[in-house]
């Protein structure tokens, strides 16, 4: 099976607003030993998300880049991937401190463009604030200027939000021919940008079919601009030996929730898909309980024995997608866990199946 493994880092904690106690922990000396352990169990990737300012209030985290630098220095295998928020960075800088680290890592950097919900965070660094669809804009011609310069001797690109004249980089990146690009967003613009610039598109949690229907919409708009994009989805992932277990499990979860950080993020998000013309989105359509894991993970489902989440994660792949974005309640237990029982599992499926191909 092609599909891939990435996990979400712990640098901004743990990633349920639940009061149900959380084996995990914010600090780097941690995120290594993540970062360590799932390379050595299968995982493909890590994705360091980006805060400056949590949102729902004040509490120790790990900003993205700086951290996967890090991360860059004490792996040999994981790729790994920063979130980057345009607005709040410089596409040239990042191109140059990207080029850095994939030097750093021999070529296993990446950034996730997210275009940013969090009117707060920007009002808290005196950045302007645009609206929906401009921060997409803004955010294909930063991902435009990336590539330019990463690819290109000579760069120069006018646009609406960013001006580079006859710029380079020395030395240009390893991967070639540049870093991955991720991006996340749900919404129309977000689906339009992915079809036209991006490498991978993240979708928060979502139905096998729902996955299925974003994805052949996004690659019949891909198809006008001769391209491919892959897929990625966020999925919280509750494994235990029985399903009544890991059901269970997230009943406690939720009704343990953080009802307070859970309205504070509620309150926020109210920038993001529901403030489209089109009212579809990153959580335009989630409830409390979805709002209690902020990617929507729970809607993905990977909740059951490890033989029904193997199983799930197959008509993921059946579906298009290419990527499960893990995130876990125990990391210390589960995260070795799951690459222990669940990423062997998958790819047993994957040979039987393969197997019967052959023989029919």
């Amino acid at each position: 099976m092609d599909i891939q493994f990435a996990y979400w880092a712990t640098n901004l904690g743990g990633l349920v607003f639940s009061q149900v106690p959380q084996n995990t922990d914010w600090t780097f000396q941690y995120n290594a030993w993540l970062a360590q352990t799932a390379e050595n169990l299968g995982f493909d990737y890590t994705l360091v998300a980006a805060r400056f300012i949590l949102s729902y209030g004040k509490g120790d985290h790990l900003e993205s880049l700086s951290t996967t630098a890090a991360l860059a220095a004490v792996t040999r295998r994981i790729k790994l991937i920063s979130a980057i928020h345009p607005g709040l960075w410089h596409p040239g800088a990042i191109a140059k401190l990207g080029s850095t680290i994939d030097h750093i890592s021999n070529g296993r950097f990446g950034v996730n463009i997210v275009s940013g919900w969090f009117r707060k965070e920007f009002y808290a660094y005196g950045e302007p604030w645009l609206d929906h669809d401009e921060r997409y804009r803004r955010s294909a011609e930063f991902i435009q200027v990336l590539k330019g310069l990463w690819t290109q001797e000579e760069f120069s690109f006018e646009g609406d939000f960013y001006r580079i004249h006859e710029a380079w980089l020395q030395p240009r990146s390893i991967a070639q021919p540049h870093p991955e690009i991720f991006q996340g967003g749900n919404s129309k613009a977000a689906r339009q940008m992915a079809a036209q610039y991006s490498d991978w598109y993240f979708m928060n949690g979502n139905t096998v079919e729902g996955a299925r229907s974003q994805i052949q919409e996004i690659l019949a708009l891909a198809k006008d601009y001769g391209r491919q994009p892959k897929f990625a989805i966020n999925a919280f992932v509750i494994a235990r030996d029985t399903e009544k277990e890991a059901k269970a499990e997230l009943e406690h979860i939720i009704a343990n929730a953080n009802t307070d950080a859970v309205t504070a993020f509620a309150d926020q998000i109210k920038n993001a898909g529901a403030s489209t013309q089109e009212q579809i989105g990153m959580w335009a359509n989630s409830d409390f309980a979805n709002l209690v894991q902020p990617n929507d993970g729970f809607k993905t489902g990977l909740i059951g024995t490890a033989e029904q989440i193997a199983e799930k994660i197959q008509a993921y792949y059946d579906a298009g997608v290419d990527l499960i974005l893990c995130g876990f309640l125990n990391y210390t237990d589960e995260l070795p866990e799951f690459g222990r029982r669940v990423i062997p599992l998958v790819r047993q499926i994957d040979s039987q199946r393969l197997l019967l191909e052959e023989a029919i």
